[in-house]
């Protein structure tokens, strides 16, 4: 008969990856060590979201301090986006463990791509009947108001 520690388990027999097997190894001794800290790095992606996720990589967790590394720009952005990441970290974690973010540059981190310009508004072309002749002019028109917003 199964004991209540083994009933909750589910054993998947075959082979396996050595990546499916070192979160199961390393968690409980990470736990011991800094469970808030072991909980951000396992958790990270569900934590930010993929799009910081992809960008950052959580390097430890020291007192209160939790260092990132990511690169250059990254840092920028993400400076301006502390107070939001803080909330979310504690949030996941039920508790005020992070009250501060440390950036550390690591170049191997892919840089974030700007986000496309909105659309601006339709051009009116009065007298140029519908076709090619009118989507290239208007596609023309809106180029030219992006390019014209920027300055």
């Amino acid at each position: 008969m199964a004991t209540d520690d083994e009933a909750g388990k589910r054993h998947v027999w075959g082979p396996r990856t050595v990546g499916a097997l070192v979160p199961g190894l390393t968690r409980p001794v990470f736990r011991k060590r800094s469970p808030a800290g072991a909980q951000v790095l396992a958790d990270w992606d569900t934590i930010v979201g993929p799009a910081i996720a992809a960008i950052t990589t959580p390097r430890r967790l020291s007192g209160t301090t939790l260092t990132l590394a990511c690169n250059g720009p990254a840092a920028m952005e993400l400076q301006h986006a502390a107070s939001e990441l803080m909330a979310r970290i504690n949030g996941h974690l039920g508790r005020i463990a992070v009250e501060q973010l440390r950036f550390v540059q690591d170049r191997t981190m892919p840089v974030p791509r700007p986000l496309p310009a909105p659309p601006g508004p339709p051009v009116v072309l009065p007298g140029v009947p519908a076709g090619p002749l009118h989507d290239a002019l208007a596609a023309l028109g809106q180029a030219v108001a992006r390019s014209a917003r920027r300055r």
